[in-house]
């Protein structure tokens, strides 16, 4: 059988079979304390659960080594330790392996290439201008298409930004929202659903009191309808509804993206296996908490008048709460910009002096600011509650756990590549070999095995599982786990930056020195792209320099 790129799943599944246990036995270790000893640990509990006594069968245990498979880890020995059964990994053949070919996204799984997921964000249709509560909603919509994207899932996003008003904060995060008012098709869609309307038993004339909003066409009992329909996890104040022409428009942009979803029959997958990423298009509205109340009411009043497939697979994305501490005033979305922004540029004047005062530093502050944003907002999981600290003092360049940190380690790379190009050009260092001449016997530095087996080798399984939306036990509410990027160029940039920080990577142009420094390179090369490809699901460009 031929051997491709290894994986963590394919290796655990691997090492369960090889023991053939009724479930999951081993896990993979991530500390640099326990990888000086194992890279994969079935404990002694899991093994006394499984096995009378806790005894493994000997030929079991000799048989691990000899595991094969196309994305199974090269393993080296297996052996009894009070912890219990720890495994190796072959580590020279492992570099070769994940080196040999740069690690980025895995291809889709094929039956994940033609589903498609309509996003849809009410926070865009505030009349009013947008707040840091609204924005944590929409960057977090924009970071999920970008992920279930890269698993080759088709996204559509909702609503089209309209021209009535300006978004440049969206276009200074570089959120990439589609515009448009709708056209024709649309005011076709609003015409078959007032259609619908008439002919709906839910629905009722609206007397016109005082205090009835401009508008307003009929109103349509809810909560009868959802105890017929045994719907669940709606808030019990659904009831009556008024519906306005404003109501029916979002309602056709919704019909409208899933007319254009590349799905030809939407019940071909059951809701139980919602979201689905083969044939069926599913629709998640992605709310922050206090518009949830007005979604759940779209929501069922969208089921009543469509009785398609598509409206029983509605599902809500709720974001916790946003926070501000301090504000003079409610903050816009805008003003949160342009503090963070001055924040930003404030701290770097301090970090690197006047050089941060140089035109050329603007792009790299306006970059530094988006992903301190973007952090702050996402690296937090997304049912609970962001506080935002408006202090002068809370941004800052050197905080380990923020955007700034990951940004600056990505230039870092930009920087060593930079440099040994520079010196291969002038004849200080050859260029860097192919991969197949390389001896990766030479890392034998525990920064390096730390790099590529807890960060380049679970890469492509990081964003599949960033991708997945959890099918909720019962409701309507899912959760997705869009903090995990965030949290990975996180962690990497510290184990990364403490690495850097404690190795030479560029030595003395000695010839006996160039397998390791190549080797190193190769390993840099390919914790540069996970970089990158990391970024990219956030929208942020790489800095060649900071």
């Amino acid at each position: 059988m031929g051997e491709g790129r290894p994986g963590v799943a394919a290796t655990l599944r691997a090492l369960n079979g090889a023991l053939g246990g009724p479930a999951a036995l081993w896990v993979k270790e991530s500390g640099a304390r326990n990888l000086r000893h194992r890279d994969f640990l079935a404990p002694r509990a899991a093994l006394s659960a499984a096995f009378p006594g806790g005894q493994v069968p000997p030929e079991a245990v000799s048989a691990v080594p000899s595991l094969r498979g196309p994305a199974v880890l090269p393993l080296r020995v297996c052996r009894q330790t009070p912890a219990g059964l720890a495994v190796q990994v072959r580590r020279p053949e492992a570099f070769q392996r994940l080196l040999g070919a740069l690690p980025g996204p895995a291809p889709p799984a094929e039956e994940a290439r033609t589903g498609c997921v309509v996003l849809h964000c009410p926070a865009l249709r505030s009349p009013a201008a947008l707040r840091p509560r609204h924005l944590r909603s929409v960057l977090l919509a924009d970071h999920l298409a970008q992920l279930l994207r890269a698993q080759g899932v088709s996204v559509r996003l909702v609503p089209a930004l309209t021209e009535e008003r300006s978004w440049d904060v969206l276009r200074q995060l570089r959120i990439c929202w589609p515009s448009g008012s709708g056209g024709s098709s649309l005011t076709d869609a609003i015409s078959a659903l007032k259609a619908a309307l008439g002919r709906c038993p839910c629905a009722a004339a609206c007397e016109l009191g005082p205090g009835t909003a401009e508008g307003v066409i009929c109103k349509v009992h809810l909560r009868s309808f959802v105890e017929q329909q045994g719907l669940l996890g709606y808030d019990p104040n659904v009831d009556v509804l008024l519906v306005t022409e404003g109501t029916l428009r979002s309602l056709a942009e919704l019909q409208e993206a899933v007319l254009q979803c590349p799905v030809s029959d939407p019940t071909a997958l059951p809701v139980s296996r919602f979201p689905s990423q083969s044939s069926c298009c599913s629709i998640v509205h992605v709310v922050n908490c206090e518009e949830e109340f007005q979604q759940q009411q779209l929501d069922v009043l969208w089921r009543i008048l469509d009785s398609g497939a598509h409206t029983a697979l509605q599902k809500h994305l709720v974001c916790g709460p946003v926070k501000v501490t301090n504000p003079s005033s409610p903050i816009g979305a805008d003003q949160y910009f342009q503090l963070r922004k001055r924040q930003m540029h404030e701290a770097s004047v301090v970090k690197y002096g006047e050089l941060a005062q140089d035109e050329a530093w603007t792009e790299v502050i306006d970059t530094l600011t988006v992903a301190a944003i973007r952090f702050e907002m996402l690296s937090t999981a997304h049912r609970s509650q962001i506080t935002l600290d408006l202090e002068n003092n809370s941004i800052s360049t050197k905080g380990t756990k923020s955007g700034a940190f990951v940004m600056y380690n990505c230039a870092r790379l930009a920087t060593l590549f930079d440099t040994f190009q520079r010196a291969v050009e002038r004849g200080t260092y050859p260029p860097l070999p192919p991969v197949s001449e390389l001896n990766f016997s030479c890392l034998r530095e525990e920064g390096e095995w730390l790099l590529l087996f807890n960060y380049l080798l679970p890469f492509p399984e990081v964003l599949q599982q960033a991708a997945q939306l959890s099918p909720p036990s019962r409701g309507i509410r899912i959760t997705a786990n869009t903090e995990t990027v965030c949290k990975f160029l996180i962690q990497l940039s510290m184990d990364f930056s403490s690495y850097y920080n404690r190795v030479h990577i560029l030595g003395e142009p000695f010839p006996h020195l160039f397998d390791q420094m190549f080797a190193r390179l190769q390993l840099l090369r390919a914790v540069r792209d996970v970089f990158h490809s990391a970024l990219a699901t956030l929208h942020l460009p790489p800095l060649s320099q900071i």
